[in-house]
């Protein structure tokens, strides 16, 4: 079997233009979220081939500085798994396209390894994307972004099997109780990776964009809408901490969590 890790980039994002390009600060010194991005691909076990995906010359041009493979892509492209999309096209021939979003570089090498074994064992999913259960710290935080009127990290809900049913950017499900930092919780945070069966990907862009994608702004939600078998693969921390870069306020917490870490 083999897999390709796109990370889709781009400059213009609405709540943080210029994201991809942004220092974060660690114990290995400043390094850009992209080329922080690059490197988790880099780590994963059992990738053939890692890529930029941009539609921006800043970007590659700093990409391509750091030794990474640039792939030029449309700027048409209306989230990461358009993007990917037009990667697949241009480099034809693998089993596999994992979405490996830029915004993410504390994301394990294992989550993304067990993605690939969790879509390669369940013949029926066209998508695979990772779920990781809540512990009180974590729920939170989310409860606290959304009472701020932030935009914090995406949860899902899923049923038997794993079948992914609802993603959602409020706290979902709703649980009514309190619970301590170190508490699990029935609140899964949905870490932002995906793995594709080529065929499921390339139909995505002939897809119109439906009402639930348009409401939520999660790109996922367009297979769940086009009756499309979304595989939800539960994956461990391993005493790891997970944060996205969403808001600017998210630079100091995922330094923070990369002092910890060392």
């Amino acid at each position: 079997m083999s897999v390709l890790i796109a990370i889709p980039a781009r400059f213009a994002s609405t709540r943080y233009p210029g994201k991809p390009l942004v220092s974060l600060k660690g114990p290995d010194g400043d390094k850009t979220l992209i080329r922080r991005s690059w490197e988790a691909a880099m780590g994963v076990k059992g990738a053939d081939r890692v890529v930029v995906a941009t539609d921006d010359d800043r970007i590659a041009d700093h990409a391509k500085g750091f030794g990474a493979q640039v792939v030029m892509t449309s700027s048409a492209a209306q989230n990461g798994t358009e993007r990917c999309a037009e990667v697949a096209e241009k480099l034809p021939g693998f089993d596999m396209v994992v979405n490996l979003q830029g915004d993410a570089p504390l994301t394990p090498s294992w989550f993304v390894e067990d993605l690939i074994k969790g879509l390669d064992g369940d013949d029926a999913a066209d998508i695979a994307t990772p779920v990781l259960r809540c512990d009180g710290r974590a729920l939170n935080g989310f409860l606290a972004d959304r009472r701020a009127g932030r935009v914090g990290g995406t949860t899902a809900v899923f049923g038997a099997g794993g079948r992914g049913l609802y993603f959602s950017k409020e706290v979902i499900p709703f649980t009514g109780k309190v619970y301590g930092d170190d508490d699990p919780t029935p609140v899964f945070h949905h870490v932002g990776v995906y793995a594709y069966r080529p065929a499921a990907l390339m139909a995505y862009s002939n897809w119109p964009v439906g009402p639930l994608e348009t409401l939520e702004g999660l790109e996922q939600l367009r297979f769940l809408e086009n009756g499309r078998r979304v595989l939800c693969v539960e994956v461990q921390a391993k005493g790891r901490q997970f944060w996205e870069l969403n808001n600017p306020s998210d630079v100091a917490v995922i330094e923070a969590m990369m002092a910890q870490m060392g």
